[in-house]
C-alpha cells in the first residue's frame, strides 16, 4: 500500500465500531497516526487491539461538551496537531410519528447533530490548514422510507446542511470539508434496527433487493471513500456529498 496518509495525524469520533471502525483501520493502513473515541470503554479497548499498533483509543460521548474537551486535550498533549477529522459518531433509534417521544429527539439531536457541530467546532484550533474533515451522513437523508426513521433522517439532513454552511467558514485556512452517505451497511446499527419480528440477516436480504448493486454493502467500501476524501487525491473536492450506496438512493 502506497501509505498516502504518511505522517498525518487523524480522529476518528464513533470509532469502535462498523464505519468508524473501518475507517480507523484504513487510515492506519495509510500511513496515519490515528485516535479513535467511543463511548463504552469496553469496545473502545476491542478495537484498539484489533487495529494493532498505530491507533489510540480515548473514551469521550461525542454529545458532551466536556469529554470532548478531553479528547481534544489528548489529542494536543500526543501529537500537537489534527489533519484529519472524520465526524463518524452517530445512533439510530426508529419511530413512527405517532410514536416518536421527546427523549427519542433529545437523544438523536444531541449525538447527531449538536455531537457533530462540537466535534467540529472544538477541534478548529488544531486542524492544519489544508486538513480534511469527512461528515458521516446517511442516503436517508434524501430519501423517504418506512419504518419510523423521520427524525433519524431530519439529523442526517442536517449534517448535509451544516457541511455547506462550514465550508464558507473555513474558505480562509483551506480546510476542505466533505460528507459521506452510506446507503444500506452491514453494521450492528443497521442490524440492530431490524424490526423485531424479523432477524437481521433477513432484514439485510429484504434491503439488497432494494439496492440496485443487489446487495448491502461493507464497512471497508465506505472506509475506501472516507480515505479517498482524507487525501490529496481528493484536493479538489470540497462540501461534496458522496452517495455511497449501490444506488440505493439514486432511483
Amino acid at each position: 500500500m502506497a501509505q498516502s496518509l504518511q505522517g498525518k495525524v487523524a480522529l476518528v469520533t464513533g470509532g469502535s465500531s462498523g464505519i468508524g471502525l473501518a475507517a480507523a483501520k484504513r487510515l492506519v493502513a495509510e500511513g496515519a497516526s490515528v485516535f479513535i473515541s467511543g463511548r463504552r470503554q469496553a469496545e473502545l479497548d476491542k478495537a484498539v487491539a484489533e487495529i494493532g499498533t498505530g491507533v489510540t483509543g480515548i473514551q469521550a460521548d461525542s454529545s458532551v461538551v466536556a469529554d470532548l474537551d478531553r479528547l481534544y486535550g489528548a489529542v494536543r498533549a500526543s501529537k500537537g496537531k489534527l489533519d484529519i477529522l472524520v465526524a463518524n459518531a452517530g445512533i439510530l433509534e426508529k419511530a413512527t410519528l405517532s410514536e416518536i417521544t421527546e427523549g427519542m429527539v433529545d437523544r438523536l439531536l444531541a449525538v447527531n447533530v449538536k455531537g457533530t457541530i462540537f466535534t467540529v467546532q472544538q477541534a478548529l484550533p488544531l486542524l492544519s490548514d489544508g486538513a480534511s474533515v469527512v461528515l458521516t451522513s446517511s442516503v436517508v437523508a434524501n430519501k423517504g422510507l418506512p419504518g419510523g426513521s423521520s427524525v433519524y433522517a431530519a439529523t442526517k439532513a442536517a449534517i448535509r446542511a451544516l457541511a455547506r454552511n462550514w465550508i464558507l467558514d473555513l474558505k480562509g485556512r483551506g480546510i476542505r470539508l466533505n460528507v459521506v452517505s452510506p446507503g444500506p451497511i452491514e453494521t450492528p446499527g443497521l442490524k440492530g434496527g431490524a424490526p423485531a419480528q424479523v432477524s437481521a440477516d433477513a432484514y439485510l436480504a429484504a434491503l439488497s433487493q432494494h439496492v440496485p448493486a443487489g446487495r448491502v454493502g461493507s464497512p471497508d467500501e465506505i472506509a475506501n471513500v472516507i480515505a479517498f476524501l482524507a487525501s490529496d487525491q481528493s484536493s479538489f473536492i470540497n462540501g461534496a456529498d458522496i452517495q455511497a450506496d449501490g444506488g440505493f438512493a439514486q432511483i
